[in-house]
């Protein structure tokens, strides 16, 4: 309580009273020495004053007359320029409307002019200024004046040099605006430097002045006043320091003896506060304590001296498990470092607890544990149970964490709208699917910001007020909705809106632009050919359905089967890539040959169908297939390959033909099947005879696979005849087919076939497991030479196939033969290469088959070292005929001698043919001359018949060449 407070608060006893002459007081002392001064001073202010605005009006006339002058004096020379510049634009461009804007923008450009003009003569400050911009105004409106004549295209050269004229009037009189301003500026800035020096000179003599009256005023009450003050001032510090029992002297009839008086009583009046202060401080704590002790938040109290002035029962049971027992009057150190340690974060060594801290008590209640500083520089700790509180806090933040996971994890994006419109939820995928920058939705947002916001990063075509009346009109209907938005992305995206009870509503989205893409596309894709991009069998089925229906009423359709030629050897030697890439320009020529109501279609690898409609006669028919052939005979050009192939086409005729698609789709194969047995390239017309070929075919396809199971195959043996030995050096096997009710089938019946429906690799097996066991019987110098199909290197099991046929029958693997074709050399994959060569490695030969036809390269000779080269039997039977076939024999001859090859000749058939290639120094002949093909009972015959010493070898120029 403050010595003013005490005094107010003791009113019975009163300061005495003292009387005494005024002129003897301090106080009028005092006052005497200050009106002295503040005389001084306010002279001094009041000049100070004086000169200070004095120079601010100086100075306010420099600014704001000339510095303003010349500022709107260059804005009106920036105007003009820029009515300069708009109207060399104007003259340039030749759109009316940028025409419009320009003249619109040079109008208020010349307002602006006038208007800085106006103001700067308004600030001027001399005659000569205000008449310079006065020439600028009349040089601004006759250059505007020109300016018009031009455009009139009134006297256009004399307008041009008027305009230039005006122009440099205008820059010349604003420059001289500018420089007349500067220099009254100047003028101004003259006159004030020499009123602030000599205000600087008066106010420094003044000063001086003024310091040498305060220190005589100072001097003068010190020593009247200070000493008695000092002497009252030792006893009110004696006072305020807690001793009352201090003696206070006497004082005269100034203010200081009424001071002393005053002091006497304050004394007494203090000495009675403290007593029933005392007092009520002590009722005060008993109040307080029982309030503490009834608390349910425990209290600990610790005073300046680090002692434990309070602690109430509450404190004690919380810490009850930790500290103990607290007692009252304790050291507060121990209690400090104990909660610290127990109570504060790990690892922590000071003693000083931090302002809120939660933890954990090891009875699992959770404890808030608050400390504040008292007036007094004590401690208050405040223990506070928050249990509950945190068990709620748990819960919630475990629903908050779900639902933000849940939000941010979401397929769809989310939106939730309180009453007022105003954006509440909203997860990351509702930015990701309206691309819309996630750092500038806020909670809180109005709709209308957003919907503009979507606007402006171009989700719509619309304007932000027709989006945002759509969406309104949405929300007024309190509906459950779904909606399809089409985005100006070409993006769909589903909306789902649900309003809530409490007046808001939410809304999801979903981007359906790849499902409906994909719906789409599996639409189209069920419907057609995935790699030509034609209709596929089912909708071709669906066309030839309607078609039929057509029929019924009279009208006439085609369907047209086609197989392309040759495409099995592209996809052989070329590969798949090749192939594929053919049908896609097949397709592409298919399209071009037929009219917008016809129908092409793939059917599956290399087969089209069309259906042709609204045909007069067969004859219309003939036309397209006719047109067909033409454009498959030309060659095609595929990623650097001359392809050429061609198509055979068979035809049926509805209704004649067959009044379903089954039927029509079956003749019309039964009549391809004509068109490729009559040599392909060309068409055919179905006619009830081909079906009957047609069932002798699947009949033979039957038989043949029974053939296999039953075992109904047998290989013939046709000679091959060494010239250098003179005698046989080997066979050939070849397999035949003894048919129990049809007899002997050629194997160019049914080799095809089994090539055609997978079986070719099953009798390449079984003919080589045949053969490598046959001539494990024949003498050892004998070998045999083994077909092999294309198709056996394409399954990867033809070495082990070899390996597998010479272990069993144990014939040595330098007696056989492998004969290929060249079709195997052109499809040249690694993997074909890798075969040949694991084969050669066992010792077994490689021979090339049929070479000279096909596409027959020396280059292959290079792929492969083989072994031999089998001359085709064409050349050979041509050798009596025609010259060039002497002539290509002989160079096979000795193309292959020269690269160490031994050459065979197929087909010889005449001595005259023998006598030829040995002469031209072939190695072996094969052919019906030495005979036709035998069963392996009669190769050992063969054997001795051409050894007996009566046929070729008895020659004597032979036995001279073998010696």
């Amino acid at each position: 309580m403050s010595v003013l407070q005490v005094t107010r608060a003791m009113p019975h006893r009163q300061m005495p009273a003292r009387s005494g002459s005024s002129v003897k007081t301090i106080r009028s002392r005092i006052l005497f020495a200050f009106l002295v001064m503040t005389l001084i001073t306010s002279v001094l202010g009041l000049y100070a004053a004086y000169d200070i605005r004095r120079a601010g009006g100086l100075v306010s006339k420099t600014f704001d007359k000339s510095l303003m002058a010349i500022n709107y004096a260059r804005a009106a020379s920036a105007d003009f320029n820029a009515i300069q510049a708009a109207f060399a634009r104007q003259l340039l461009t030749s759109d009316h409307a940028t025409r419009v804007m320009l003249d619109a923008k040079m109008t208020e450009l010349e307002k602006s002019l006038n208007d800085d003009l106006s103001i700067a003569m308004e600030r001027s400050q001399s005659d000569r200024a205000s008449a310079a911009g006065a020439h600028v105004q009349r040089a601004v409106a006759a250059w505007s004046t020109m300016r018009g004549r031009l455009i009139e295209g009134t006297n256009p050269n004399e307008a041009w040099r008027s305009l230039d004229h005006f122009a440099s009037v205008v820059e010349q009189q604003i420059d001289l605006l500018i420089n007349y301003t500067a220099g009254d500026g100047f003028s101004y800035r003259q006159s004030a430097q020499a009123a602030v020096a000599l205000d600087i000179r008066v106010n420094l003599l003044a000063t001086l002045l003024a310091v040498v009256l305060s220190g005589l005023a100072a001097w003068l009450l010190a020593r009247t006043i200070l000493g008695p003050i000092a002497k009252a001032s030792e006893i009110a510090k004696r006072i305020a320091g807690g001793h009352l029992d201090v003696i206070i002297p006497k004082g005269g009839d100034d203010e200081i003896g009424a001071l002393l008086s005053a002091m006497e009583v304050m004394r007494e009046n203090i000495r009675a506060s403290i007593q029933s202060e005392v007092a009520q401080r002590r009722s005060a704590q008993s109040r307080l304590a029982d309030a503490l002790e009834s608390s349910r938040e425990g209290i600990i109290v610790i005073d300046a001296d680090s002692k434990i002035v309070l602690a109430n029962a509450q404190a004690g049971e919380f810490l009850a498990g930790i500290l103990g027992r607290l007692k009252v009057g304790g050291s507060a150190r121990d209690l400090m470092t104990t909660i610290w340690t127990r109570l504060g974060p790990p690892g922590a060594r000071t003693v000083e607890l931090p302002a809120t801290r939660e933890t954990r008590l090891p009875d699992g209640r959770w404890l808030r544990v608050s400390q504040n500083a008292t007036q007094e520089g004590g401690v208050i700790i405040v223990f506070s149970d928050i249990t509950v509180l945190k068990e709620q806090e748990a819960a919630l933040t475990g629903t908050n964490q779900r639902f933000d996971v849940a939000l941010a994890n979401m397929s769809q994006g989310l939106c939730l709208y309180d009453a007022d419109n105003r954006l509440q939820v909203f997860n990351r995928r509702f930015c990701e699917i309206f691309r819309l920058p996630s750092a500038r939705i806020v909670v809180g947002m109005p709709l209308e910001e957003v919907i503009a916001l979507s606007v402006a990063v171009g989700n719509y075509t619309t304007r932000a007020d027709q989006r945002l009346s759509d969406v309104l009109t949405r929300i007024g209907h309190r509906q459950p909705a779904t909606n399809i938005l089409d985005l100006a992305d070409d993006r769909v995206v589903a909306l789902a809106h649900q309003p809530l009870h409490e007046g808001g509503w939410v809304e999801t989205y979903e981007d359906v632009t790849e499902r409906l893409q994909s719906e789409a596309k599996i639409v189209y894709m069920a419907r057609h050919d995935a790699l030509t991009g034609l209709p596929n069998r089912l909708m071709f089925a669906e066309r030839a359905e309607l078609a039929l229906g057509a029929s019924g009423r009279g009208d006439m359709f085609a369907l047209l089967m086609l197989d392309l030629d040759h495409f099995k050897q592209v996809n052989d030697t070329l590969g798949h890539p090749i192939g594929d890439a053919l049908l896609r320009v097949v397709a592409e020529r298919l399209s071009a040959c037929i009219r917008e109501v016809d129908t092409v279609a793939r059917l599956g690898g290399d087969e089209f169908a069309i259906v042709q409609s609204g045909l007069r006669s067969p004859d219309d028919a003939t036309i397209l297939a006719r047109r067909i052939v033409d454009t498959m005979k030309m060659p095609f050009e595929i990623e650097g390959h001359r392809v050429t192939i061609g198509v055979s086409i068979g035809i049926s005729m509805a209704p004649g033909d067959g009044t379903s698609y089954g039927k029509l789709l079956k003749n019309a194969d039964v009549a391809l099947y004509k068109a490729k047995a009559d040599g392909r390239d060309t068409w055919r017309f179905f006619e009830m005879e081909m079906d009957a070929r047609l069932q002798a075919r699947r009949a033979l396809e039957l038989d043949l696979r029974e053939a296999l199971a039953e075992g109904w195959f047998e290989l013939y043996y046709q000679p091959l005849f060494d010239f250098k030995r003179n005698e046989i050096g080997g066979f050939e096997a070849l397999l035949r087919w003894n048919h129990p009710v049809r007899g002997m089938i050629s194997p160019s019946e049914f080799i095809p076939i089994a090539e055609e429906i997978g079986l070719i690799t099953q009798l390449g097996e079984w003919v080589l497991n045949q053969a490598c066991r046959e001539a494990q019987t024949w003498p050892e110098d004998i070998r045999i030479a083994v077909n092999v199909s294309p198709a056996q290197f394409r399954t990867g099991q033809l070495a082990g196939a070899v390996v597998g046929a010479l272990a069993q029958s144990g014939l040595e693997p330098s007696r056989l033969d492998l004969e290929i074709t060249e079709s195997v050399i052109l499809a040249n994959t690694g993997s074909t290469m890798e075969t040949l060569q694991t084969i050669r490695a066992l010792g077994v030969k490689i021979s090339m088959d049929d070479f000279g036809t096909g596409y027959s390269s020396l280059s292959y000779l290079r792929s492969f070292p083989f072994d031999k080269v089998k001359i085709d039997q064409s050349f050979i039977r041509d050798l009596d005929s025609k010259a060039d076939s002497s002539v290509i024999v002989g160079a096979i001859i000795g193309l292959c001698k020269s690269l160490g090859m031994r050459v065979t000749a197929e087909g010889v058939e005449s001595q005259a043919q023998l006598d030829f290639l040995f002469w031209e120094g072939c190695s072996e002949a094969q052919g019906y001359y030495f005979s036709r093909p035998v069963p392996a009972e009669r190769v050992p015959a063969l054997l001795v018949q051409w050894a007996d010493g009566t046929t070729f070898v008895d020659r004597p120029e032979v036995r001279m060449l073998a010696d």
